[in-house]
């Protein structure tokens, strides 16, 4: 699964580790988090990620 990181503040979701602060199980793809899930580092929405190459 890939990796995206936060254009914002440079968090990046790991699926592998998930968000377990925001509810957010290991092996959740970033296509599948919530419409209303935000960076855990500085909240930003879900469109403020990038693909990690």
């Amino acid at each position: 699964m890939d990796k995206y990181v936060c254009d914002v503040c440079g968090y990046v979701y790991d699926p592998e580790l998930g968000d377990s602060d925001g509810g957010i199980a290991a092996g959740t793809a970033f296509a599948d988090l919530p419409a209303d899930w935000v960076c855990p580092m500085c909240g930003a929405d879900k469109d403020s990620f990038s693909k990690l190459d």
